[in-house]
């Protein structure tokens, strides 16, 4: 990278840069006049100068001048104007005097700031360039969080310098020379004065600001080490909260505060001084000039529209000069941070930009692949592979098993360049792997690790993202969006960015093995089987709610699955593990806000959080006495929870039944309890009815048996249900959906739009027995695949997060499959799930390799080497050393090291 940021910016702007200087230098001519002018009008119509009787004229305007070796030129005789017409011509030229050089400043102002965008997005594009390109090693150095503060913030002040970086310096020091020559032309005494305190200043400020510089940075460097240090904070919370560190790191982050509080305040006191001094300075002349220059007026050495000249011009002289005095400052400030970003991605281990060069049909990989005497040493010097030479023949199943902390799992990371040689080489036929292409290795090699990189967006996102290498069919715009995508081209192209467009299909459906993107779930539904996540995408879905306008086939066929699932399971004796909701009667598995309401939220107002606080509700309530029956639920729950939870550790599962939060609510409802007088509602205050009525409303008497719920109170929660319905207010009604069993409830997930009901609570596998049976129906109905891609586009949260590693490592080696790649390099992908579930996945994979007619390899690090059984080969390493090579009946008769492993 350029590593001066003014060489930077010349090179990729020269031409824009020249001519907006061309501009600037233009734009010194009607800003000379514009101090001119006000002279004219003191000295000439207002004071008379040339108008020696009222009937006089004048000649305004002229333009001449002189010019070597041709004379005297004249381009303008002028016009004779009178006193009052003179007056009126040169106030109206001061106008558009005024209104060209606020043209020429618009003009000026636009052109660089938009320089200054375009070359931010250039730099930016850049950074984030060099990190798609850099080596295994740079990002075990840096942590992502320093890396995003670079790119995103650290740069941002070079884009506003960008603009300014020639362009200022030369409009400030023209207008402020202009102001300068023009004091000294009225007056060489003045313009000695003058003269003399910008010299000062030129030369105490940026000295003074130096000091300012050091600061600068120091707060740079310490914003972005607590920005690191922050983001390691969210990435290691559950240790810090399992060992009880949260204080210490309190304690630590309060260090860095004062560190940095200490800097800034340090940086603000020298701040405001050099700003106290710059501004006495600017304040000093114009005292200099109504004492030196009042006292040649008063002697008659000049004149008083000179004077008034003066001052009007030195009032444009500190703004022009302070500003330049800033530019410096801020032009070594925004040198420091660009030579600290460029030190950060200038690194040595970086791939050419060739290797990513795209490309739509990429040339093969060859075969076999193989490593040469490859040695790999980590960055604490350990050992992790020593001079090792094996090959992978196309077709072969390899295991690769090996002691803990054996050279196995770098083995297969160095295979798919995830470690990068230390000596020797990964090659692919003859050709060195580090040197082919990406557009290869990506397409032809896929790898998957215990590691499961996820990106946020959906579950079918991820799988597909090994599939976007480049568009291959452009989106089809109208004539608006046409014109807005060909602006975007223009300015990507002046911005250095590339002009690919992320609205194109990007998904390589040959890679796949199918034509088009209706084929797609062809190819994913036999893949989900293979890694065992197509019962958790199905329950997913199952559990998701959508929006019957974007879905129009699903709401109908679920409503008849809800019959059918009704008559099936009266069929085969199930009735009893779904209690249906009906009108008139109490469901005793669901919520007592579930039953009061009898329909789902779709608003706040109705929403179980807030229920306790509507007042619509607690009218009913009220009404209808229910209020006082609830209010003692609420209380005999919060009892029988402080009496459980009095000397036992909390068990959070049974906290959320009882829809307490943790700790803190359990202390509140302790409070509550102690402080009661009786059981008089009246006693109490609106915050504690309010927290034990949403304890009652959350009540589900067959989960928590307290035994707090009786027939009569039930039915009088159905009473105040059909008065609560009967004059809901409009408000209140859009934003509830009430149960009917004839139509879809769009607030509902499926699962529950397709029990239309609970399932209860007395049988303990109940549920999963509910859900074989849902899945059998909608397999009848054509539902399954309609549910599984509504799975598929389930939000799996950052990195994953909204699901669990086993899952997310299901779909990391469903990712690496789905290109039916040459060769599979996977490198301990399920350590997450048990071994029962390891080997049934595993045996997946061998087989649905062989039914794609996928003529590579596997290769495959195992955590478990008892599953070496079911590869055509075994390669087994003791610490970093290959010890066995060969098959697995062959070597487990011996007595050698995967016997030992295996034993």
């Amino acid at each position: 990278m350029e590593p001066v940021l003014a060489r930077y910016i010349w090179r990729h702007t020269r031409p824009q840069q020249l001519w907006i200087l061309s501009v600037v230098a233009l734009s010194m001519i009607p800003y000379f006049l514009s101090f001119d002018l006000p002279k004219q009008i003191i000295s000439g119509p207002l004071q008379g100068k040339g108008f020696p009787d009222p009937t006089s004229t004048a000649t305004m305007f002229r333009i001449a001048f002189d010019l070597p070796l041709v004379g005297h030129v004249v381009l303008f005789d002028g016009v004779a104007l009178d006193r009052m017409q003179a007056l009126l011509g040169l106030s109206i030229v001061f106008l558009l005097l005024v209104v060209v050089n606020g043209a020429f400043k618009f003009y000026i102002n636009t052109y660089k700031g938009r320089l200054g965008e375009r070359m931010l997005r250039r730099i930016r594009f850049e950074l984030v360039d060099r990190v798609l390109r850099h080596g295994p090693s740079y990002f075990k150095r840096v942590k992502p969080a320093e890396v995003a503060t670079m790119v995103k913030d650290e740069v941002e002040p070079l884009g506003g310098f960008i603009g300014d970086a020639f362009v200022l310096p030369l409009l400030l020091a023209g207008q402020a020379l202009t102001a300068l020559i023009f004091i000294v032309v009225q007056n060489h005494w003045l313009g000695i004065v003058a003269t003399s305190v910008v010299t000062l200043q030129v030369l105490i400020i940026p000295k003074m600001r130096k000091r300012l510089l050091r600061l600068g940075r120091e707060r740079q460097l310490t914003a972005r080490e607590l920005s690191g240090r922050v983001a390691e904070i969210v990435e290691s919370i559950n240790a810090i909260q399992t060992n009880d560190t949260s204080n210490w790191e309190r304690a630590e982050i309060g260090a860095r505060l004062a560190r940095i509080f200490h800097i800034r305040y340090d940086l603000y006191q020298w701040k405001f001084l050099v700003k106290f001094l710059n501004n006495f300075l600017a304040q000093l002349t114009p005292f200099l000039f109504y004492l030196i220059g009042g006292y040649l007026v008063v002697k008659g050495r000049l004149d008083v529209g000179q004077l008034v000249a003066v001052i009007a011009a030195y009032k444009d002289l500190p703004g022009p000069l302070k500003d330049l005095i800033d530019w410096d400052q801020n032009r070594q400030d925004v040198q420091v941070k660009y030579a600290q970003v460029v030190e950060q991605f200038d690194v040595r281990d970086i791939l050419p930009p060739e290797s990513q060069a795209l490309t739509t049909e990429p040339r093969p990989l060859g075969r076999p692949l193989a490593v040469e005497n490859l040695t790999l040493i980590d960055e604490t010097g350990a050992r992790l592979l020593d001079s090792t030479s094996l090959a992978f023949r196309p077709g072969q199943t390899v295991a690769v098993v090996g002691t803990p902390g054996s050279g196995g799992e770098a083995l297969v990371d160095a295979l798919a360049r995830v470690i990068w040689p230390t000596t020797g080489r990964v090659v692919a036929g003859s050709e060195d792997l580090q040197r082919l292409p990406q557009s290869v290795t990506g397409r032809r090699i896929a790898y998957a690790g215990p590691e499961a990189h996820l990106f946020a967006g959906s579950i079918l996102e991820n799988l597909v993202y090994g599939l976007k290498h480049a568009p291959v069919a452009e989106p089809i715009y109208d004539a608006a969006e046409a014109r807005r995508r060909k602006w975007e081209m223009a300015e990507a192209m002046k911005a250095g960015n590339p002009v690919l467009d992320v609205r194109a299909d990007w998904i390589d459906y040959r890679l796949a093995g199918v034509e088009d993107a209706g084929r797609l779930f062809d190819a994913l539904e036999p893949l989900l089987e293979t890694v065992g996540m197509a019962g958790d995408v199905f329950e997913i879905g199952l559990r998701t709610s959508i929006d019957p306008e974007h879905h129009l086939d699903i709401p109908p066929r679920v409503v008849a699955a809800r019959a059918k699932l009704r008559r099936r399971m009266e069929e085969l004796g199930m009735a009893e593990l779904v209690i249906p909701f009906q009108e008139g009667a109490y469901n005793p598995e669901a919520t007592v806000a579930e039953n009061l309401l009898f329909g789902t939220a779709t608003g706040p107002e109705l929403e179980t959080s807030t229920l306790a606080a509507n007042p619509y509700l607690r009218g009913i309530l009220e009404t209808s006495g229910l209020d006082r029956r609830l209010y003692d639920l609420g209380f005999e729950v919060a009892e029988n929870a402080v009496e459980l939870f009095r000397d036992v550790a909390i068990d959070h599962s049974m906290l959320q039944q009882l829809s307490i939060a943790g700790e803190q609510d359990l202390q509140a409802l302790r409070a509550i309890v102690q402080r009661r007088d009786g059981r008089d509602m009246d006693r109490a205050d609106e915050a504690d009815r309010r927290q034990l009525l949403q304890l009652a409303f959350a009540y589900i008497e067959p989960r928590l048996r307290f035994g707090l719920l009786d027939d009569d109170l039930m039915a009088r929660i159905v009473e105040a249900r059909e008065i609560f319905h009967a004059d809901l207010p409009t408000p209140l009604a859009n934003g509830l959906e009430r149960y009917d069993s004839e139509r879809f409830n769009r607030s509902a997930t499926l699962l529950d739009n397709a029990l239309f009901g609970r399932v209860g609570h007395h049988y303990s596998d109940a549920s999963r027995r509910v859900t074989a049976l849902v899945l059998e129906i909608f397999r009848e109905l054509g539902l399954y695949r309609m549910v599984v891609g509504v799975g598929l586009r389930f939000g799996i949260g950052p990195g994953g997060r909204r699901v669990t590693l086993g899952l997310r490592q299901k779909i990391n080696l469903a990712r690496a499959l789905l290109k039916r790649p040459d060769y599979l390099l996977l490198n301990r992908p399920l350590a997450a799930l048990d071994g029962r579930v390891q080997e049934q996945i595993l045996a997946n994979v061998l087989a649905y390799r062989r039914s794609t007619g996928a003529d590579g390899g596997v290769v495959w690090a195992l955590s478990m080497p008892s599953l070496a059984k079911h590869f055509d080969r075994v390669i087994v390493f003791d610490g970093a050393s290959l010890a066995e090579d060969g098959e697995y009946d062959d070597l487990v008769q011996t007595e050698g090291v995967l016997k030992r492993l295996v034993s």
